[in-house]
């Protein structure tokens, strides 16, 4: 049987071991990693949530006040390259995929009582329905498919146009925030949806929908219908696309 004998004056190799601190740095750090990824991914997410908010108030500013803006009268066409343009602004978000933008035009009624939806067009991959209704034909019956004014064909009168006659409504907006439209102009209502696309898995915010409105008046506009000189496909609220 072979001894091992340590060598006179010759330390232990576990001697000193409890007083070493040359990695406590190390292990402080792989503690706090988690923490501080944590904390950093958490006020990404954050940033980019209020970037998001910001990004469909863009949207809805710019669709109505375009839409106000369109002066004398207004075409399908003027519609669809505004709805298209404001869009495009939501890129960087996905929001073709995952917003819907819904346009109305508000007006009074001729007996001066009721406010009522004379057109609406959508845009958007969203199934999100409009807050403040459809347009109503004067039996009641919803309009979604953008024959408020044409029939399909788009070039003979609708047979059952919008009416005021089914309108209950005194103002449209959120309570506390409600606006009605004078008599001889109208109100383009934006109303824009967007379910919110985290960038960090089970985050907290999955699931958010953001929804924001904005109305303005239009601007020296003499004629509220909506004209379709070129005969093209509306943007209908019965079609959700990109």
């Amino acid at each position: 049987m072979t001894r091992l004998f340590r060598r006179p004056g010759a330390r232990p190799a576990t001697r000193g071991l409890g007083r070493c601190d040359s990695g406590i740095a190390m292990t402080e750090f792989a503690f706090a990693l988690p923490l501080m990824l944590l904390v950093g991914m958490t006020g990404m997410e954050m940033a980019n949530y209020a970037m998001a908010r910001m990004r469909v108030s863009n949207i809805s500013v710019m669709t109505a006040d375009g839409a106000a803006r369109i002066r004398d009268s207004i075409d399908e066409a003027d519609v669809v390259e505004l709805m298209n343009g404001a869009k495009m602004t939501g890129d960087g978000i996905g929001f073709a995929q995952n917003g819907r933008i819904i346009l109305y035009s508000i007006e009074l009624s001729a007996d001066g009582t009721r406010q009522w939806i004379r057109w609406q067009r959508c845009v958007g991959a969203l199934r999100a329905d409009p807050s403040y209704g459809r347009p109503l034909t004067a039996s009641g019956a919803t309009i979604a498919n953008g024959t408020e004014i044409f029939a399909a064909n788009r070039t003979s009168v609708s047979a059952n146009p919008s009416s005021p006659d089914r309108s209950t409504a005194t103002a449209v907006g959120p309570n506390g925030n409600q606006i009605a439209a004078r008599a001889g102009t109208a109100i383009m209502m934006a109303e824009v949806v967007y379910n919110y696309q985290p960038i960090i898995p089970a985050s907290p915010l999955a699931g958010r929908q953001i929804r924001h409105q904005n109305a303005f008046n239009v601007r020296q506009r003499v004629d509220q219908s909506l004209r379709n000189l070129g005969r093209i496909t509306p943007r209908s609220c019965d079609t959700y696309q990109a």
